[in-house]
C-alpha cells in the first residue's frame, strides 16, 4: 500500500534494480518519456538476496530514479508491467532537503500522467 505524500511537490528517489543494462535503459527512457522522471541514474551492483527459499547472487544495474512523491502510484504501475522481474524492487525514499534550484527542475522535469 502506497501512503499519500505530505506536499505534492515533494521529491523522491526511487530505487530500482534491473538485471541487464539494457533493461535499466529501456525503463529509463519509458518513465522520463511520461514525465515520471526528471533523472534516471544508473549504476552497476553485486546483489546477495534470498529468493524461494535459497541465497542468489546476480550482477545488477541499480536505477535510482528521481521523482516528486506524487508520482509513486503511476510511476510503480509503469514499472510493474513493465519490468521483467517477478518481483522487482520498487522503493521510495523520500527526500527531506535539497537544493532548492535542483528541486524547482525536478518539480518542472516530471508531469502528472493525469494532467
Amino acid at each position: 500500500m502506497t501512503a499519500a505524500p505530505q506536499d505534492e511537490g515533494a521529491a523522491a528517489a526511487v530505487l530500482v534494480s534491473a538485471s541487464s543494462r539494457e533493461e535499466a535503459r529501456r525503463l529509463a527512457r519509458l518513465l522520463l518519456e511520461r514525465g515520471l522522471a526528471a533523472c534516471v541514474q544508473l549504476a552497476p551492483i553485486d546483489s546477495l538476496y534470498l529468493w524461494k527459499d535459497a541465497i542468489q547472487e546476480d550482477e545488477e544495474i541499480l536505477m535510482i530514479v528521481k521523482t516528486r512523491a506524487a508520482l509513486f502510484p503511476a510511476l510503480e504501475a509503469l514499472l510493474r508491467e513493465s519490468h521483467g522481474y517477478e518481483t522487482p524492487e520498487i522503493l521510495a525514499l523520500p527526500v527531506s532537503a535539497g537544493s532548492a534550484p535542483y528541486l524547482a527542475w525536478l518539480r518542472a522535469a516530471t508531469r502528472d500522467p493525469a494532467a
